[in-house]
C-alpha cells in the first residue's frame, strides 16, 4: 500500500484496513484550486496536517467547498520535496482517542504545495502568482511565534531583516520578509483585499503578524523601493485584515508506536524523514481528538462556510477571553503543574501522572477550586466543560506521547501568564482572598525544587531549555538534599520577581508559604512526595 495517487486507486485495499478515504474527485477539485485558489497555508508541519487540512477535507467530502488547500513552507524546503511531493500531497492522519481506539484518515485535500523559497523563481513565481488572484480571501499561518520576529534574542534587528529591508520587495530571504513581497505583489496587482490570519499559539497572534509586515511595508515605503500606498494599504483593515485566533489540538511528533500499526497494515515507504534543519516529518502525522480553533471574524474578501467544520467565528474581545480562559486557567497551568512535579518524581509520560491519585487531585483543586473562580468566560465556551475535558479525557490519553520533559521547557516564562494571572485577579476580587491559594505556592516550590536538577530519589536530571536558568540555577545550587536552610533569605531575589511570577510574592503574602513548601522539599529522599500528600 503506497501513499500515492497512484497507491490509492485500489481503494479497496485501504477501506478494508479501516482507512477513510478522500469523497471527492480530487482532479477536479485540484484544477478548480490551481486556477481558483482561496486559501493559502504557510508552515507545512503537523498540526497544519492534522488540523486545517482535515477540515477542509471533511468540507470536501460533504460538498460544503469546492477547492482545497495550497500549502507553502518557507523555513525547511525539505518538508515539501521530500515528504508533500513524493506523496502527492497525501497524509495520513491518525486521530489517537481516549478509549483507546485508532482512527486512520487519508487526507488528500492538500492541491498544491510549494516552497516559500525567492532563489526558486519557478515556485516563487508561482505564488506572486496565487497572490494576484481575486479568489484568494486568505493566508493563514503555522510557523511558530519566532517565526514572527524580526529581532534576536537580545532585541537586535536579524541580518537578513535589515538586508531585506534596505533592498526592497524583489528578492528577499527572511521569511517575513518574503510574505511581505507576496502582499506587495497583491498590491500592485489592484490593492485587493485578503485575510492574513496567524494560527499560532501564541497570545494575540495576529498583531504579531501586523507588527512584522507593517514594518516591511513602511521600510520599503520610506526608501522608495515599494510604491506610495504600499503601507496604507496593509494598514488598512478593509484591504488587509490580520485577526486574531486561538488553537488549540496536541499534536506531537510522528510516534513509532503509531508508525507500528501503519506498517503492520501494508502502508509502506513510512519511514520518518529528519531533515537538514532537525525538522522530524513523516508521511503520517498523530493527534488527539479534540480541537479548538476560534478565530476573528475579519475577511475583507469573504470566507468559506468553515463554521461547518467546527471553527469557531466571533469577535476580537471573545477571542482574547478563550485564549485567556485556555492559558490562565483551564489548560496550560494544569500541563505545566504536571511537568514541574513529573520530572522531580521521575515520569516519562504527562498521562501516566493522571493515575497518580495525588497528582490528580493536586491538578484538580488548582483547575475547579483555586482557578474556575477568576476564569475569565467567554461565553461561546464553557470553562468548567473545558477543563472536565482536559482533565477527564484529554491528559489522560495514554495514546498521547506528551512528556513532562517537553512540557518544562521554558517555564520561568510561562509562570508570570498561567498563575500570576488568577493571583492578580484574586488581588482584585471583593470577594476572594489571595490567602486562601494554597496549591499555587505548591507549584512555585515545586518548580524552585525541580530548577536543583535532582530528583526526588535523589538523583541528577538534565533540566529542561529555559532561557533564564543561568539567572535562576545559580540560588538553589549549593543547597543540597537534608539541609536546613533560610529560604526566605535564599531565594529572595527570586521570589520578589515579577516578571517571573508576575507578581511580586513577598507584596502580595505567598513568599512564606512557598518557602515553607520548598524547605519541606528538602528535606531528604522522599520529600517532595511527602510534601504533596501532606498538603494536597
Amino acid at each position: 500500500m503506497q501513499l500515492s495517487e497512484a497507491g490509492l486507486k485500489n481503494r479497496e485495499e485501504w477501506t478494508s484496513k479501516g482507512y477513510k478515504l478522500p469523497e471527492f474527485d480530487r482532479e477536479k477539485v485540484m484544477a478548480a484550486t490551481k486556477e481558483n485558489p482561496f486559501w493559502i497555508h504557510f508552515g507545512a508541519g503537523n498540526i497544519f496536517r492534522a488540523f486545517q487540512a482535515n477540515v477542509v477535507q471533511n468540507l470536501l467530502n460533504e460538498g460544503v467547498l469546492d477547492r482545497g488547500l495550497t500549502v507553502a513552507e518557507g523555513y525547511d524546503y525539505e518538508i515539501i520535496e521530500k515528504m508533500n511531493h513524493p506523496h502527492d500531497d497525501y497524509t495520513i492522519l491518525v486521530t489517537l482517542k481516549a478509549d483507546g481506539n485508532v482512527e486512520k484518515t487519508v487526507v488528500g485535500s492538500v492541491m498544491e504545495s510549494l516552497t516559500l523559497d525567492s532563489d526558486n523563481a519557478a515556485e516563487f513565481g508561482r505564488l506572486k502568482e496565487i497572490f494576484t488572484k481575486d479568489s484568494l480571501q486568505m493566508a493563514t499561518f503555522t510557523i511558530t511565534e519566532k517565526g514572527y520576529s524580526l529581532v534576536d534574542g537580545k532585541g537586535k534587528q536579524l541580518p537578513a531583516v535589515t538586508a531585506d529591508m534596505e533592498k526592497g520587495p524583489e528578492k528577499p530571504d527572511s521569511y517575513i520578509g518574503k510574505v511581505a513581497a507576496l502582499l506587495y505583489t497583491r498590491f500592485t496587482a489592484g490593492a485587493k483585499p485578503m485575510a492574513m490570519v496567524s494560527m499560532d499559539n501564541c497570545s494575540h497572534n495576529g498583531d504579531k503578524l501586523y507588527t512584522a509586515i507593517t514594518a516591511f511595508a513602511k521600510a520599503w515605503e520610506d526608501n522608495g523601493t515599494a510604491e506610495k500606498g504600499f503601507y496604507a494599504y496593509v494598514t488598512d483593515p478593509a484591504k488587509v485584515s490580520f485577526p486574531w485566533t486561538m488553537i488549540d489540538k496536541i499534536t506531537p511528533r510522528p510516534n513509532a508506536s503509531v508508525e507500528e500499526i501503519l506498517k503492520k497494515d501494508g502502508v509502506e515507504e513510512l519511514e520518518p524523514v529528519i531533515t537538514s534543519k532537525n525538522t522530524y516529518v513523516a508521511p503520517f502525522v498523530n493527534a488527539e481528538e479534540c480541537e479548538y480553533l476560534v478565530i476573528e471574524d475579519a475577511f475583507p474578501n469573504g470566507r468559506p462556510a468553515l463554521e461547518k467544520g467546527g471553527l469557531i467565528f466571533t469577535d476580537r474581545e471573545t477571542v482574547d477571553k478563550v485564549e485567556k480562559m485556555k492559558v490562565c486557567t483551564c489548560l496550560n497551568p494544569l500541563h505545566t503543574t504536571l511537568a514541574v512535579f513529573g520530572c522531580l518524581l521521575g515520569y516519562d509520560l504527562i498521562s501516566k501522572e493522571m493515575k497518580d491519585p495525588v497528582l490528580k487531585k493536586l491538578v484538580e483543586i488548582i483547575g475547579y477550586e483555586e482557578g474556575l473562580p477568576v476564569v475569565v468566560n467567554p461565553g461561546i465556551l464553557d470553562p468548567k466543560e473545558f477543563i472536565d475535558t482536559v482533565l477527564n479525557v484529554r491528559i489522560p490519553n495514554p495514546f498521547m506521547p506528551d512528556t513532562p520533559q517537553r512540557i518544562a521547557t521554558d517555564t520561568s516564562q510561562k509562570l508570570a501568564i498561567r498563575f500570576g494571572e488568577t493571583i492578580k485577579a484574586y488581588q482584585k476580587s471583593d470577594t476572594l482572598n489571595v490567602a486562601d491559594l494554597k496549591r499555587i505556592p505548591l507549584v512555585f516550590a515545586g518548580w524552585l525544587r525541580y530548577l536543583m536538577a535532582i530528583d526526588d530519589e535523589g538523583n541528577a536530571f538534565e533540566l529542561s531549555p529555559d532561557p533564564l536558568l543561568d539567572t535562576v540555577c545559580p540560588y538553589v545550587a549549593s543547597i543540597k538534599l537534608g539541609d536546613t536552610i533560610n529560604a526566605e533569605e535564599v531565594l529572595k531575589p527570586v521570589l520578589e520577581n515579577d516578571k517571573i511570577f508576575g507578581v511580586n510574592l513577598f507584596e502580595v503574602g505567598l513568599a512564606p508559604l512557598v518557602c515553607r513548601y520548598f524547605s519541606e522539599m528538602i528535606a531528604g529522599k522522599g520529600a517532595v512526595r511527602a510534601t504533596l500528600e501532606k498538603y494536597v
